[in-house]
């Protein structure tokens, strides 16, 4: 699934608040804040993507997630590294390291969380 940045965004606030109506959103929003109808426009083009769904109270409708937030950022992870790794996890992971400028402490942190996993896989 592809969103936009709007739509990003807009998947955060209701990724927070697990289940929002416009008003919660609009009010999510810092200033200057988009015109309802921006909002009401990108809530129905991340419903047509099944990102989210809603519920209908009234004239009101609550939005909530289809797609976790962890889920949606792994699959553009794994696009990413796809797309310009070569698919190669190992590629993306030298890259990453180098190109970051990552400190000592950084890098000991994620050597760290490597070797849980790894510690897990094999048990």
């Amino acid at each position: 699934m592809n969103l936009s940045n709007a739509e990003e965004h807009l998947m955060n606030i209701i990724w927070e608040k697990k289940k929002a109506f416009m008003k919660d959103i609009l009010e999510a929003h810092s200033d200057p804040k988009p015109a309802s109808t921006t909002v009401a426009t990108l809530l129905k083009r991340l419903s047509d993507k099944k990102a989210i769904s809603f519920q209908v109270y009234g004239n009101s409708r609550e939005y909530y997630p289809l797609i976790s937030k962890s889920d949606y950022f792994s699959g553009k992870v794994n696009l990413l590294i796809k797309t310009f790794f070569n698919d190669s996890p190992s590629q993306f992971a030298s890259f990453f390291t180098k190109e970051t400028d990552l400190s000592e402490k950084q890098l000991e942190s994620l050597k760290s969380i490597i070797d849980d996993q790894l510690k897990s896989k094999k048990s």
